[in-house]
Formats: C-alpha cells, structure tokens, sequence
C-alpha cells in the first residue's frame, strides 16, 4: 500500500493536539470588520476544535500531522 499524501492545505489551517483532537481557526474574521461587535471578533481570534462530525473527514486530509 502506498503512503497516504496530505492535503497541504488542510495542513496549514489544521493541528492535532496531543490527545488526537483537531484545532481550526475560526472563519469571517478578516474583513468587514466595522459591523461586527468587538465582542464577537474578540471570540474570532480564538481557536476551536473541529466539530465530531467533521473530524474523520479531516484527519483523513491530515493523516501524519
């Protein structure tokens, strides 16, 4: 069996923790910033793990990460 390549662009917005969990930045944070809180792109700066439901899919995209 061949080595599974890695979406280079899934690699670069992904990580794995060390419990095997995936970390992803939030979207809708850079531009038309005027008519959003400064509450909400506080929480935007902040990262947040991938939802269960898409997580097969993306550690499938990030297999060696």
């Amino acid at each position: 069996m061949p080595k599974i390549k890695t979406n280079r662009g899934a690699a670069k917005r992904f990580k794995t923790t060390g419990s095997g969990r995936v970390v992803r930045n939030k979207a809708f944070g850079n531009h038309i910033l005027t008519k959003k809180t400064t509450k909400r792109k506080r929480s935007l700066r902040k990262s947040t793990l991938v939802d269960s439901t898409n997580l097969q899919k993306v550690k499938r995209l990030i297999p060696y990460a």
